[in-house]
């Protein structure tokens, strides 16, 4: 399973995987509760592989700012998406800190620490996300 396949719903908290594709819309399971539900055209419905990050040079993609937590975490979890907004900025400026302070807010920083702990939590294989960068870089350096 890979980034695109986990989705984020607007007003449902929580990740979810995509099952299947229905005629009105999508079949999820929720990555914390094992759940299926249907989502239809009316949720906005958001793949996390295709949510960058804005720096002040270019949009950094969420699954490279994942991979960064993964590696300053050691694997585990990082610290709670609860915690208060200076802790939240002063974490987050060690992840990426080139992030651009006028477009990124702590709400932004509070939903991707929630997003990579449930990711944590539910053993999600960050070394696929990890193999893919590689190769992607690979691919850019030869051309």
């Amino acid at each position: 399973m890979n980034l695109e396949k986990i989705i984020a719903i607007s007003g449902k908290p929580g990740l979810y995987k995509l099952i299947s594709q229905s005629k009105k819309g999508v079949i999820v399971e929720s990555l914390q509760d094992k759940k299926r539900f249907p989502a239809n055209a009316i949720n906005n419905i958001s793949s996390l592989g295709d949510i960058a990050i804005y720096t002040y040079e270019e949009e950094v993609p969420l699954k490279d700012v994942f991979l960064s937590l993964h590696k300053k975490e050691d694997g585990k979890k990082s610290i709670s998406h609860k915690s208060d907004k200076n802790q939240l900025l002063d974490y987050f400026r060690e992840v990426l800190p080139e992030y651009d302070e006028e477009r990124v807010y702590a709400s932004n920083f509070k939903k991707i620490i929630q997003w990579y702990n449930i990711l944590v939590n539910s053993d999600f294989d960050f070394s696929i996300e990890e193999d893919q960068k590689e190769e992607s870089t690979e691919e850019k350096v030869a051309k």
